[in-house]
Formats: structure tokens, sequence, C-alpha cells
């Protein structure tokens, strides 16, 4: 059991995404693992379900921007804050995250991730990096427990130091 709870994409802006993506591309399905598979995707990570790609499973990398669409919905202003980039998801509806699941989602210890806090206004007011430890889900509970210390804290990304893309977000309790 997570003390916060990781929020996959949200199911309207998944509905766009899969027809295009934030960055103003038709999206461009494929199967995990096929010949039409150009990054090896099998075993990253669906932002739309929080778990990890099969083979075989039809997705799609888009470009996605989180702080703009949540800045959408909260009447916020990001400005030069906002930014785009790739995620995986299910081509198709593929119904979130199984309701069984437990803790943090890709959460393999030793794996570096960035937390990045936003204001309600959505700028970025502090970070950190974070080394995912054995016990994950008390690593992360601590690190986000960190994060919402700070009163102006409303939202938190979670993201791979490796490549910058976006794995989940985090809202005030």
């Amino acid at each position: 059991m997570t003390t916060y709870t990781p929020l996959p994409i949200p199911e309207a802006a998944l509905k766009e995404l899969r027809v295009s993506d934030d960055s103003g591309r038709a999206t461009e399905p494929y199967a995990a693992g096929s010949a039409s598979d150009r990054i090896g995707s099998v075993g990253s990570p669906l932002r739309c379900c929080l778990r990890a790609v099969e083979e075989g499973e039809r997705i799609a990398l888009v470009s996605y921007a989180p702080l703009r669409r949540w800045a959408e919905e909260k009447g916020a202003r990001p400005g030069a804050y906002d930014e785009c980039g790739p995620v995986f998801l299910h081509a198709d509806e593929c119904g979130g995250p199984d309701a069984g699941r437990t803790g943090y989602p890709f959460a393999r210890p030793g794996a570096l991730r960035t937390l990045r806090r936003y204001d309600a206004d959505g700028h970025i007011v502090g970070g950190r990096c974070f080394e995912i430890p054995e016990d994950a889900d008390a690593g992360f509970d601590a690190a986000l427990a960190e994060a919402f210390a700070e009163p102006d804290v409303v939202l938190v990304h979670v993201r791979a130091l490796e490549y910058g893309c976006f794995h989940f977000e985090v809202r005030r309790p």
C-alpha cells in the first residue's frame, strides 16, 4: 500500500492522444515486438495503465505535455515550464490501471528518477533526483512527503532521469 496515489494519463487526454499527440502529429500504432517496433518497446512503461508493455500489444509512442493538460484542467498558466515528451500508451482503450495493483509503478530498485514539484500556477518550485531504493514504496513515500511538506507544492511529476520521460503524477492529497 502506498501513501500517495500515482496517476496515469487521464482518460480524456488518452482519447485525444490516440488520434494525435501534443506536438500535433498523427498517432501511429504498432505491435510491440513486431518488425514495425523500431525501438524495442517491450518492457517500456505504459502511462495509460501504469504497467510494462507486453509482446504483441498494440501501442503507440506519442508526445505528451502533462503540465499543459493539468494546467488546462486547473486554469493555471505554466508558461515556459510547459514541456512535451515521449510516452507509450495503448493504441486502444485499456481500462486504466488494474484495481488490484499495489506499489508505485516502474519502481525498479536502482533506477534514477527526478521528482519535479509544481505550484498552483504550474511553475516549478523545486525538485530532486531520486534513486529508487530496495524498499521502493517506502522510498517514494518519503520523497513525496518531502515534496508535499512544502505548502506551495500541489503537483509532483515523476520522470526518468535518463530520458526525461514522464512516468506518472501525484497530486496533493
